[in-house]
């Protein structure tokens, strides 16, 4: 499938993985003009220091204004009133896809904004890192990572086609899933590790002081790994937490339930099946690895 080119692209939310998109737009010459918009000037005028973008603007309906493909970057709690701003300013035939990572709640506070003839594809690219902002962006970043898109029963296949080979032109395996499915795997592939973490790194820091400072002394260990997922933006995570919640409990539920089980074999010196626990989630950590996704 061939690379698409975009007369005018609009990215909504320049953080990292719109800024990581303008980097993939601009060295491999795929649209016309990129125009950023973003809450904040500050932000903008980094994302135009970077070269990201030819023109900037706080208002969403003046980015989108005869744009080809529109991105949404921005928090999840933004979006619905995003797409009822750019609303009335889509031309007809535009794209607008996104990049969040709960794709049900997108779908509800999106597609019924968008217009007749205007083209709504939901999608997540599951890349990215714990920083933020437009600096933090780099063009390898979507580099052999998958791209899972949710189509809905009326979404255009030209669209869909599009955006796919959009992803594919930034290096990504694409493939489409259900909105509702997609929810449940993020759930426990993205989403509770960052609870997890968030939770850990909490109770690290409610710690007497004497033991915070040794915590933080020989945080070479594991802890280290947490912090480092615990650095994510905390405004999308709870937006993230909240628009997913009843896969994020379910499996919070499970996880629970596990750790109420290893809880036991420690206690009771069940070594067996520590050892056989470590030995089944060793082997998943190894395929990550096979697959290329570590």
């Amino acid at each position: 499938m061939s690379a698409p080119h975009f007369e005018r692209v609009a990215l909504i939310g320049i953080g990292l993985i719109n800024s990581s998109l303008a980097r993939v737009l601009r060295r491999d010459r795929l649209a016309g003009e990129i125009v950023a918009c973003a809450r904040r000037q500050e932000t903008l005028d980094t994302a135009t220091k970077l070269g990201l973008c030819d023109r900037t603007t706080v208002d969403p309906a003046t980015a989108v204004a005869g744009a080809d493909l529109v991105v949404l970057g921005t928090p999840l709690s933004a979006y619905a009133a995003i797409a009822q701003a750019i609303a009335g300013a889509l031309k007809l035939g535009a794209i607008v896809t996104d990049v969040g990572s709960v794709k049900q709640a997108v779908i509800r506070d999106v597609k019924p904004h968008m217009p007749a003839g205007v083209h709504f594809v939901a999608g997540h690219p599951v890349a990215g890192t714990e920083h933020s902002g437009p600096a933090s962006g780099f063009a390898e970043l979507f580099h052999d990572r998958w791209c899972i898109l949710t189509p809905v029963a009326d979404t255009d296949p030209g669209a869909l086609a599009t955006v796919t080979a959009l992803w594919q032109s930034a290096g990504m395996k694409v493939l489409t899933m259900d909105a509702e499915h997609h929810d449940l795997v993020l759930a426990i592939t993205s989403h509770l590790p960052h609870l997890i973490a968030y939770t850990i790194v909490g109770t690290a820091t409610d710690l007497e002081e004497t033991l915070k400072s040794e915590v933080i002394k020989f945080s070479a260990g594991g802890f280290r790994d947490f912090t480092r997922i615990a650095a994510s933006d905390p405004v999308m995570w709870r937006d993230v937490f909240l628009n997913n919640r009843e896969a994020v409990l379910e499996m919070l539920q499970r996880f629970s339930e596990d750790l109420t089980a290893l809880q036991r074999a420690i206690r009771w010196g069940e070594g067996q099946k520590l050892e056989d626990l470590f030995t089944r989630t060793r082997a998943i950590r190894r395929s990550i690895i096979e697959a290329k996704q570590a």
